[in-house]
């Protein structure tokens, strides 16, 4: 091969994309976006909402209705001495949200309480009144069996669990296993996408270029597997390019958000009663992530760019063999497939990264880029299985260029109609 006949496409393909406005529109509108979904989870977790809710009571036990408003003085008012249809008439007047009435029957024998309201407030005000309600009367329960405050606390005493991981080095560290099972999926996820997509890319360029009729003055000095890999490597460094803007961008906005919310945190504190620590378990949980290893940024470029280069192949392939980006839905199938079942399967190895389904379809070199990423970064793999997993890859993406280079070939300059499995397979053979 001419490595400067293979630049020279790379570098035609590379420029000719990033500067479409398909290209900056995206690599825009991404930061953006997640500009937006910071700013959108910041305000909710940080703000307070302005509207009230008021629950008249009617305590007819004389013994739960003060609990309650001690409980929430905001909330909860004592309409003991008031008449119902009095409080039916503020409810529909709208001076209060709705009112309850607590029986003796209530208390002994565990009779549900009815909330009578206007039915504002949602599933957040029915939640909150029936867990306040549930409170108070358990309290008075506890209290008339004589039950003393030292048992009560023995078993209102929550046992937690902190968790820990050992490593293999014998190092016991944090265990931030929810926060990476968010990774994991995410950065398969990414993977997924970033096929289609740069797959994508390639298979319309090839199509547009047969179209145009440019592909046959480009084949006259251009060797067809030059042509191939230099496509290949063009959008690949377009697509290293894209998500380097968007790494940056992302790392900058999460290092603005901090403060930011931060700031808007120690607004809010008063509303918390100075209890800090309430305060800050408000706060979203990226603004206090936990490190991200070196080995794991590896490991997703290296399975990013080997999943890229394994399917991108055969999407030059099929827009060799199509004429038309209509043509090539009933070739794409057995390319997209294998991408969909391995996205299936990732549902499955975010919550289980160890069975035996998770460990097999993760070396399986289809699977592999959004398979072995997600459970790299959730549980310890073995380095065997994943230089299985890589080795395996390397060998199947020197089989589908084989394979897509033959396809290309003849394919780049075959027009008026789109080629079948039959006739790719005549290719093949050629």
């Amino acid at each position: 091969m001419n490595w400067r006949q293979i630049f020279l496409v790379l570098q035609r393909e590379y420029i000719t994309r990033v500067k479409s406005k398909g290209f900056i529109w995206a690599t825009i509108l991404v930061p953006v976006g997640f500009a937006a979904f910071i700013g959108i989870v910041v305000f909710i977790s940080v703000w307070e909402s302005d509207v009230s809710f008021e629950i008249g009571i009617v305590d007819e036990t004389s013994q739960v209705a003060e609990s309650l408003v001690e409980l929430n003085a905001a909330r909860y008012i004592n309409y003991s001495e008031l008449p119902v249809d009095s409080l039916r008439a503020m409810v529909q007047l709208e001076q209060i949200t709705g009112y309850i009435i607590i029986t003796e029957d209530n208390i002994t024998e565990n009779r549900s309480l009815e909330l009578i309201y206007s039915g504002s407030g949602g599933i957040q005000l029915l939640t909150s009144v029936q867990s306040d309600v549930r409170e108070v009367i358990r309290e008075e329960r506890l209290r008339r069996a004589e039950v003393s405050p030292e048992i009560q606390a023995i078993f209102d005493t929550r046992i937690g669990l902190d968790s820990r991981r050992l490593t293999r080095e014998g190092i016991d560290v944090d265990d931030d296993t929810l926060f990476f099972s968010v990774v994991g999926m995410l950065m398969g996820i990414i993977i997924f996408v970033a096929i289609f997509s740069y797959g994508g890319y390639i298979t319309r360029g090839v199509i547009e270029e047969k179209t145009n009729r440019i592909i046959e003055v480009i084949a006259s000095s251009v060797k067809p597997i030059e042509l191939l890999t230099g496509k290949m490597a063009g959008v690949g460094a377009l697509a290293i390019t894209q998500f380097g803007i968007w790494i940056i961008a992302f790392l900058g906005l999460s290092s603005i958000a901090g403060p930011v919310a931060m700031s808007l945190m120690d607004q809010q504190t008063q509303q918390f009663d100075g209890d800090l620590a309430a305060a800050q378990a408000e706060l979203p949980f990226f603004l206090d992530m936990p490190t991200i290893e070196t080995s794991l940024i590896i490991f997703f470029i290296i399975f990013f760019l080997l999943g890229y280069l394994l399917y991108s192949s055969l999407f030059a392939a099929i827009g060799s063999a199509a004429d038309s980006d209509t043509d090539t839905q009933q070739l794409m199938l057995p390319i997209t497939a294998p991408i969909m079942i391995a996205y299936f399967i990732m549902l499955h190895t975010w919550r289980s990264p160890d069975s035996v389904l998770s460990v097999v379809s993760s070396m399986i070199p289809f699977f592999s880029p959004i398979l072995m990423i997600t459970r790299i970064a959730i549980t310890e793999v073995p380095l065997w299985q994943i230089s299985v997993a890589i080795l395996l890859m390397l060998i199947t993406f020197a089989g589908t260029m084989w394979l897509s280079a033959k396809i290309y070939k003849v394919g780049i300059l075959s027009y008026g109609s789109t080629a079948g499995f039959k006739d790719l397979l005549k290719w093949v053979k050629q």
